[in-house]
């Protein structure tokens, strides 16, 4: 099963191929300098040793996003679960690690229907962490020329009822929001509500 940004099992995913990412840019930097040292006859003073620390340069900068997502934590099994039993017709995505500049926030889950976002959290630190990446993510969306109410739960109750009255609404929603939508000619095979996920799937790590 190909697990792309959005699907749950995303964070294992990319901590496994983050890390094989890492390891494979250090190689080769280290390999380099080894060559050099040896064809040097052991002097560190030479060309392939510049190449060497540069060549750690991507190296680090992947090591950084390694650690950014082992921080993650995967969508509890049971959870995800729970979520798969209600979404019904709705358009879900799982496992997003929205960054911006005053915090950061995992959505475990998000649905998408028509105009309306609703997200699920249990990390958020306090309720304006849970009001900042709201407020974030209904600017950025609307910049993007797609009208949207986000509305992040940090109760699974909470979110399960919620998506229960999506989908007692789905058409009418759907239908409204897609009123005046014209295909985006980078994605002709998208709906407004694939667009409108793709969007926020850019913002995530």
């Amino acid at each position: 099963m190909n697990i792309r940004k959005g699907d749950y099992g995303y964070i294992r995913r990319e901590k496994k191929k983050r890390l094989l990412v890492t390891l494979g840019l250090f190689v080769l930097p280290a390999i380099v300098f080894i060559v050099g040292l040896v064809l040097a006859d052991g002097n560190k003073s030479n060309i392939f040793t510049v190449v060497a620390v540069v060549g750690c340069l991507p190296g680090c900068r992947a090591a950084v996003g390694f650690i950014m997502m082992v921080m993650q934590k995967p969508v509890d099994k049971a959870v995800y679960d729970a979520i798969e039993a209600k979404k019904g017709k709705l358009l879900m995505g799982y496992e997003m690690y929205i960054t911006q500049e005053k915090s950061s926030l995992m959505i475990e889950a998000a649905a998408f229907c028509g105009e309306e976002i609703a997200c699920y959290t249990t990390r958020a630190k306090d309720q304006k962490q849970i009001e900042d990446c709201t407020t974030y993510l209904n600017k950025i969306i609307r910049a993007n020329g797609y009208k949207c109410h986000v509305k992040i739960f940090d109760r699974e109750k909470a979110f399960l009822e919620r998506l229960d009255s999506l989908n007692r609404n789905y058409d009418e929603l759907e239908k409204s929001a897609s009123e005046n939508f014209k295909p985006d000619e980078r994605y002709p095979d998208l709906s407004r509500t694939e667009l409108v996920k793709h969007t926020m799937l850019a913002l995530a790590l």
